[in-house]
This record gives structure tokens, C-alpha cells and sequence, in this order.
């Protein structure tokens, strides 16, 4: 982990000075441990993490990015434009459950608006110890407004700097110590020192440690009557830190000076905080003295606990002789390092969410580790490794007090350390660790599992959500879910069990006697401790393992059976009246969502019938046009879309149509019909294409389903080439030129249907040369979440620049091809949330052309 002054060699320099300053008086404003800034960035909607204060930024590494639309209160102050007060986990939970469920602890936090005159920047963000009262977070929120108005104008002010760039932020967030919080004074002394004067001024407690008269103290001094009292080298290296801090590069610490006397060395940390005058600076100093730090470390080192200390942006201050024998680490290679760096094996899911906990909460905790063995090593290993440590940490407002020592896995047991609990377990067959999974606390997985449901919409996706978020949540290894159908169970999921061990139960009645069953039948669920305990209750039951505990959970939605789940652990365990609760629990929500699927695959069904009934089998043929269409569904949550596309007789000519009705599903599949119907008529009634539009739009705007569509129609001759058309907010027909140039034909438009009954279309004019090819589209194969339809036409227009023109007199497979090379990659996206219509046409040479 990089931190600090190594981050700020990264960052756009003219930004850290006042983003560092705006987070640090942040803090100190709303009474935080935390303060962050998030900034937009060049991607349109994207917001990323700038400055992050307090927090070891790669604990925190999900966050760094958050899209403006997301459900999150960084977003919602970006993009409303308000504050957002969350004074603690309650709250928290009630309006932003996915923010809640990935940082289940304890803390409030206030997120304010950074915005100019013309444009919001980002987000000011604090986050600070729960708050029973709202108005003491209020408060905060209050001292922050200024500081984010006042960063918000100096961003803008940058922002007007023609010769720069921009004023956004695209790489990692810069890290950076907060102010120490108040010391003992006769252990710590402060200074302040003003880079545009160069004075110093000195607190009493700081003039006893440096060893100067009482009367240094008050008047400001200048910074030579500081570093005097110091030794040559370390008077300089003071004077150094103190201009880098003043740039908002504070040095990382350690940073320790003796005295030109000699004498033990005193620790300085340094931080920028306002100035008297507006848009100055002031540098403050804290200096510590070693002698009660010394006399606490002597008598930590004589512990028989591990001990160590951890700033808050992760690097290990102090380690004691224990901690380090535990860790498998020398001292050294501890003290001055990131934790991740010092102890590889800690950077792990599992541990990490522990230390985030302790990070944002007031309260200690306490978890399990496993220490791998030293396979390098060619003697024995030690006793203790490669088994467990209890580890306890204590949060304070600057350190982590971490101790260790070796688990008594039965003692600790009853405290709830136990690998079920987010600790990860030895793999069967090698002995190593398993892959840890994120622990979160029993109160917060109905939350986890529910929000993650919430992107489930078939019955598969179910099924692999909730292999995810139970099998992790409990450490369990196996899970099979069944359905019910005609009275009878059939597997809809399974993983973990051996091949073949549950095909003997597919389709088992509802009157077998079996866990499975009656588990449903009778809406109880049932749990063993063992696989012993499962054998006496069901006497010649299959068992697929010697040992291991085992619950089966009722499916029941709304009072009604959906099926049965069963989760399976390799071990014997029991299950406390929490878990059994909580299991309850999850099982109720697993059946609203397997329920809520199984209508919305019927749905499908039935709109994928209704939509195959509609699009059209095969298209007319004309001996000077060729046509080729694709229609690809949406393969994100299978909904069916109301896109299509038709190719009609009109009068002498041919009309080529294509159209996007708003929404999915069957009442979006019927008005997409109702169109196509309609414009059919309208085309055999050889109508040009501005009064097809604009007898549409009346149409569907009479019926008034609640939904809009955009259309494209052109009419084109094949004898000549002459093209007419119109278009309803839809994107452009692209033409690639019998040369091979390639252009999005600029058609002037209207309102998509639906919206305004008067609304004009106006009709454009253009050619269509022979071996040219036209592409009508819709936006499902050029719009990507996040990225620019713009884009997405330009990538459309190579492409099919790159796929060539159809060979004449080619039978129709030619264009076929050309078609199936357009959608090829789209076809294997398995994240396409929208469906795909595509109408390619071509004007064959007429007889006798040399063509």
C-alpha cells in the first residue's frame, strides 16, 4: 500500500493543495475520524475518490468508484445537489441498504455538494462516530457547507485556466494522514508555522521539550530559532517537511529530530490546517516526547501477548518481540510498513472487512486468523504455525491497538469466533487455507442477500445469488435448491454435493419421507448438528459425507410451497438460536424471489411468443433490393423488448422500418405489434414516410399505453435509388458508399411516437447508390451503460466499413453475412440489458450493368 507523499507524485499537483486542505478542515469540522472528496471524471456520470483522510485507501478500493446514478449517498449529493445526513447504521440502513450492507458498522457520515457557479465538482465527505442525535450531525454538516463553497469556488477558478486541463480527477485517491488528536501535554508540544511569513509560534509545553525559555513561547519566533535547537541535518530535513506540507504533501511518518544537545529523538508530525487570512496556510506541528512512548513500549515488549500498533492509513507503528513471532515476521520487516505489505497473507476478504469494521467503529473487535505455514523453510515449522490466532483490535482517533495470541479454538467458541463466522477454513484435501469470504455481521444478511435479489430475475440467477451470499455468509460448502412443480420437488440448483449423490431425489412426491420434503410440507425448518444426528431421525437415508452438519430451509412465499433448500457444511457444528433465526429468515426471502421469478420466466414465455408471432419470418423479396435482419434478445434479466424491424411493398418502391417500443415485456411486445400493424397499412396505402409517421403518432397516442416508441421508415426506389424518409427519435441510418466510404446519414427528426399528436416529421431526401448498403439499427447495438451513444454509431460505422460490400447476384447470402459480422460481438455480451433489431438492404446492378 502507497500512502501519503508516495501517492502525491500521481495526482494533478494543482489539485492537492486544496483538496487536501478542504478534507482535513472537514474532519476537524463535523468532530470525523474520515473525510473524503469525490470529483467527476472524464467518463460522463463517473465519480472517483480523490482524497481519502484517515482510512488506508486500499481497504476501501470498492469505493473508489461510484457511478452518479447509483444508490448511494455520494451520488445522491452529486447528482440532487443537496446534503445528505446519515447520523448512524439505522439510518443509514433505512435509506441506502446497499451502502449499509457493505459496511455493516456502526458510524454516521455527511456527504455536501462541492459546486461552482455553473457545475457540481464532486462531493465533501465525512464520516465521524454514530450520533444518537441528529442535530449534533446537522451541526457538522452546517461547518462543512462553508468549506465545500469555498472549494468549490477555487475549483471553479481553476477550472477557467484555458491553458489547463480540466478540472477532473482519473486515478487513484491520494491518501494522506489526518491531524494527531489532542496528546497529554507533558508528552507532546505544538507549533504553528506561516509559510507566507516564515513565522513560527510555540506552546509552552513544546519550549520544555526542546529545551527553550518560557519566554519563546507567544510572540512568533522565525523558523531558525526552531531548528537552532536541532541537530545540523535534522534542523534542515524539519525545514524541508514543513515547505512539502505546506504544499499539501505532508511527509509520511516516521519523521523523528534530536535535539543538537543529543538526547533521545523526538517524533514531529506535521499537517496543514486555514490560515488567519482567506486562501492562506498554516502548517502545525505536534512533537512527542520518546521518554513515555519508550517506557510503554519496554513494558509492552514484555508481554506474552502479541502487541502492535497500526496508524490509521494502515502502516505498523509498533510491534512488540511476541507480536512479531506470531506474525512469522522480524521486527524490522514490521515497524514503518503497511500491514498488507509487513504481513502478505492478512490482505484476504475475510480480514479485511474486520479492519474496515474497526476503522469506522468505535467499538473493539475481535476475529480469527489462520497463519499459513512457512513452506520455505526446511527445518520444522513452528509450533503455532499454520493454526489459529485470536486477534483483538481496539480502535482509538490515530492508532489501532492490535493484540494477538493463540486460539483456543474451544474456549473461543463460545465467544463466536468460530470459522463459520467469516473465518476461513483448511481446505479437506490440502490443509491450506481456504479462500476467505467478507464476514458480516447475523443482522445484516437478510439486507446482503436481499440486495443482492433485487439484479435476480430468473430462476437461475436466484439460485446462483444465493450460492453466493449463503454459502459465504455461513461457511458452508454444499447447497442444492429445490422447486416445487405438480407436487412434486425437482433440483433447480445444486453445488458442492458428489456427482450424481442427488439424482435419486429428482422428483420425489410430496408424501416421501425425507428432510427435504417435510421441511416444505410442514413450513419447519429443520436442522442436524451432524451427519450421525440426520441418520437417527431418517434411519437408510443417503448420506454423501461421515460427518457434517446440515439445514433444510422451507421456500414459502405469501403462505404458498415454491420448493426446499438445503445447506450443507463438511463438518459437524451446531447452530445457535441467532443463526437458526437468521436462516429463517433468508429462506422466506430466497422464496419471494424464486416465486417473483418464476412469474417473470412465464412472462417471458409469453412475450417471446407473442414477439416471434410478430417479427417477421422472412422478408419480400425484390429481384433489385436484397434485405437481411437480425433481432438478438436482451440477455440481462431476459426481458423481452418491444424492438422490431419490416420490410414492406409500398407502391413502386420498398419501405425499410425499423422501431423501439419504451419498456419490456408482454405489454411492450403488444404495442410493438399494434405498430408494426399499423405501419404496414400505411405503407401498402404507398403513404410517404412524414404522414406514416405522423399517423402513427396519432395512433399511438389515441391508444395512450403508457409507453413511447422511436421508428425510422424510408421508402426507397430500386430502380433509381430514390430514398425518402422519416424519422421519430431514433438513431441514424448508417450508408456505406459502393467505395467503401462510410457516413451516419444526417435525417433531420421528430419527437419519439406518442408524446406530442402534432408533432411534424419531416421528410428528407437522399440516394442510395447500387452496392451500397444501408443499416437501420436500433439502440441496443450501440449503447453500452456509461459510455456515449456516439461512440457506440462511430464503432457501428467501422465496423461496417470492415465488413465489405455484398457480391452481386450473391442469392441473399451475402448481405446475411454481412449482417451476422455486425452482430457477432454483441451476440456473446452476456450483460446486454437491451434487445437488438438490425435491417440491412442493398440495390442489386439492374440487368446488364457491368456490375
Amino acid at each position: 500500500m502507497s500512502a501519503g507523499a508516495e501517492d502525491a507524485g500521481r495526482t494533478p499537483g494543482r489539485l492537492t493543495a486544496p483538496l487536501v486542505d478542504a478534507c482535513v478542515r472537514a474532519i476537524e469540522a463535523a468532530d470525523g475520524r474520515v473525510g473524503g472528496i469525490y470529483l467527476r471524471s472524464g467518463t460522463p456520470g463517473l465519480l472517483r475518490l480523490a482524497v481519502l483522510t484517515g482510512l488506508p485507501g486500499p481497504l476501501f478500493r470498492p469505493w473508489w468508484r461510484l457511478h452518479a446514478d447509483s444508490p448511494f449517498p455520494v451520488a445522491d449529493a452529486y447528482r440532487l445537489g443537496v446534503r445528505v445526513v446519515l447520523p448512524g447504521a439505522a439510518e443509514t440502513m433505512r435509506r441506502y441498504p446497499q451502502f449499509a450492507a457493505g459496511l455493516p458498522f456502526p458510524f454516521g457520515s455527511l456527504y455536501v455538494p462541492v459546486a461552482g457557479t455553473r457545475r457540481t465538482y464532486g462531493v465533501l465527505t465525512v464520516l465521524r462516530p454514530p450520533a444518537s442525535d441528529a442535530a449534533e450531525v446537522l451541526e457538522g454538516a452546517d461547518r462543512m457547507a462553508p468549506l465545500a463553497e469555498e472549494l468549490g469556488a477555487a475549483l471553479e477558478r481553476l477550472d477557467e485556466d484555458r491553458a489547463a486541463p480540466p478540472v477532473l480527477w482519473e486515478g487513484e485517491p491520494l491518501c494522506v494522514r489526518p491531524p494527531p488528536a489532542a496528546r497529554h501535554p507533558r508528552h507532546t508540544g505544538s507549533f504553528a508555522w506561516d509559510p507566507a511569513t516564515g513565522a513560527v509560534t510555540l506552546d509552552e509545553p513544546l519550549c520544555t521539550l526542546l529545551g527553550l525559555p518560557p519566554g519563546a513561547a507567544g510572540p512568533p519566533t522565525g523558523l531558525a530559532a526552531l531548528t537552532a535547537v536541532l541537530a545540523a541535518g535534522d534542523g534542515h530535513r524539519l525545514a524541508s517537511a514543513l515547505r512539502e506540507t505546506a504544499t499539501g504533501a505532508p511527509p509520511g511518518l516516521p519523521l523523528h529530530v534530536r535535539l543538537a544537545d543529543g538526547g533521545a529523538p523526538r517524533l514531529v508530525e506535521l499537517w496543514r490546517a486555514p490560515g488567519a487570512r482567506s486562501n492562506d496556510v498554516t502548517v502545525r506541528g505536534a512533537v512527542r516526547d520518546p521518554l513515555a512512548g519508550g517506557v510503554a513500549d519496554a513494558a509492552a515488549d514484555l508481554l506474552p501477548e502479541g502487541v502492535f500498533c497500526v496508524d490509521r492509513l494502515g502502516t505498523v507503528a509498533y510491534a512488540n518481540p511476541r507480536a512479531a513471532q506470531l506474525l512469522g515476521r522480524p521486527r524490522a520487516a514490521l515497524v514503518g510498513r503497511s500491514l498488507w505489505e509487513a504481513v502478505p497473507w492478512l490482505d484476504q476478504a475475510a480480514y479485511e472487512d474486520h479492519l474496515r469494521g474497526a476503522l469506522l467503529s468505535p467499538d473493539p473487535v475481535r476475529f480469527h486468523v489462520r497463519r499459513p505455514p512457512d513452506t520455505s523453510r526446511r527445518t520444522a515449522p513452528q509450533p503455532f504455525e499454520g493454526d489459529w490466532l485470536a486477534v483483538s483490535v481496539h480502535p482509538g482517533p490515530d492508532l489501532l491497538a492490535v493484540t494477538l495470541r493463540p486460539a483456543n479454538r474451544v474456549a473461543d467458541a463460545s465467544a463466536g469466533l468460530t470459522p463459520e463466522h467469516g473465518v476461513p477454513e483448511a481446505e479437506p484435501e490440502t490443509g491450506a487455507p481456504a479462500p476467505p469470504v467478507a464476514a458480516t455481521a447475523p443482522e445484516y444478511r437478510p439486507i446482503v442477500l436481499a440486495v443482492a435479489l433485487t439484479e435476480a430475475v430468473t430462476a437461475r440467477q436466484v439460485s446462483a445469488v444465493v450460492v453466493r451470499e449463503l454459502l459465504s455468509a455461513f461457511g458452508g460448502r454444499r447447497l442444492a435448491i429445490y422447486l416445487l412443480q405438480d407436487r412434486h420437488l425437482y433440483l433447480a440448483w445444486e453445488t458442492g454435493f458428489p456427482p450424481g449423490f442427488l439424482a435419486p431425489f429428482e422428483g420425489v412426491a410430496l408424501d416421501a419421507r425425507l428432510p427435504g420434503v417435510e421441511t416444505l410440507t410442514s413450513g419447519r425448518p429443520l436442522f442436524f448438528d451432524s451427519m450421525q444426528d440426520l441418520a437417527a431421525a431418517y434411519p437408510g437415508i443417503p448420506l454423501d459425507a461421515a460427518e457434517g452438519a446440515r439445514a433444510f430451509l422451507p421456500l414459502i412465499a405469501s403462505g404458498r410451497p415454491v420448493g426446499s433448500c438445503i445447506l450443507g457444511f463438511d463438518r459437524a457444528r451446531g447452530f445457535s438460536t441467532e443463526e437458526r433465526t437468521v436462516l429463517t429468515a433468508l429462506a422466506g426471502l430466497i422464496a419471494h424471489a424464486m416465486e417473483k421469478a418464476r412469474r417473470y420466466e412465464s412472462e417471458t414465455a409469453l412475450a417471446r411468443g407473442l414477439q416471434g408471432v410478430l417479427l417477421p419470418r422472412r422478408l419480400p423479396a425484390h429481384p433489385l433490393l436484397e434485405t437481411a435482419g437480425r433481432y438478438l434478445p436482451g440477455t440481462e434479466g431476459m426481458e423481452v423488448g418491444g424492438d422490431w424491424y419490416d420490410v414492406v411493398a409500398s407502391g413502386d418502391g420498398m419501405a425499410l422500418v425499423i422501431g423501439d417500443v419504451q419498456g419490456h415485456g408482454v405489454q411492450a411486445a403488444a404495442t410493438m405489434g399494434q405498430l408494426r400493424s399499423a405501419v404496414r397499412a400505411f405503407a401498402l396505402g404507398d403513404r410517404p414516410p412524414d404522414e406514416v409517421m405522423s399517423g402513427v403518432n396519432h395512433l399511438l397516442a389515441d391508444l395512450d399505453p403508457g409507453l413511447f416508441a422511436s421508428c425510422c421508415y424510408i421508402r426507397l426506389d430500386p430502380a433509381t435509388g430514390r430514398a425518402l424518409a422519416a424519422r421519430a427519435g431514433h438513431p441514424p441510418p448508417l450508408l456505406r458508399h459502393p467505395d467503401g466510404r462510410t457516413e451516419a446519414l444526417d435525417l433531420p427528426g421528430g419527437v419519439v411516437l406518442g408524446v406530442d399528436p402534432g408533432a411534424p416529421y419531416p421528410l428528407t431526401e437522399f440516394r442510395v447508390e447500387p452496392g451500397a448498403v444501408l443499416a437501420l439499427y436500433t439502440d441496443g447495438l450501440v449503447e453500452r451503460p456509461g459510455g456515449d451513444i456516439d461512440d457506440g454509431i462511430t464503432a457501428l460505422r467501422l465496423a461496417l466499413a470492415r465488413a465489405g460490400a455484398p457480391a452481386a447476384r450473391s442469392g441473399g447470402r451475402a448481405l446475411a453475412g454481412v449482417a451476422d459480422r455486425l452482430v457477432v460481438a454483441a451476440r456473446h455480451t452476456k450483460d446486454r440489458a437491451d434487445d437488438i433489431a438490425l435491417l440491412l438492404a442493398t440495390r442489386r446492378p439492374p440487368p446488364g450493368h457491368p456490375g
